[in-house]
């Protein structure tokens, strides 16, 4: 899994599948995730909850990825898989 930090903050990049979107999420969020698949795993109706994390976007310049920080977003859990 891709770790990124900036400012003494630890990033996790994530795929929200959905949208075929690279989602960078802080530590503090994966904690939630795990929490929460270890509460539904195997059952059959799986809430929305959701968690918060910031968009990958195409930087032209660098022709490269890099995080938005500028815009923060609300991501289902069910729907974020680890980008490895």
């Amino acid at each position: 899994m891709a770790d990124i930090r900036q400012l003494g903050a630890q990033y996790f990049t994530y795929e929200f599948e959905e949208k075929g979107l690279l989602v960078a999420l802080e530590k503090a969020e994966l904690n939630t995730i795990k929490k929460f698949w270890k509460k539904y795993k195997g059952k059959s109706t799986i809430p929305d909850d959701a968690v918060m994390g910031f968009p990958f976007v195409y930087d032209d310049e660098q022709e490269s990825l890099k995080i938005d920080f500028t815009e923060q977003r609300s991501y289902p859990i069910k729907g974020l898989k680890k980008f490895d």
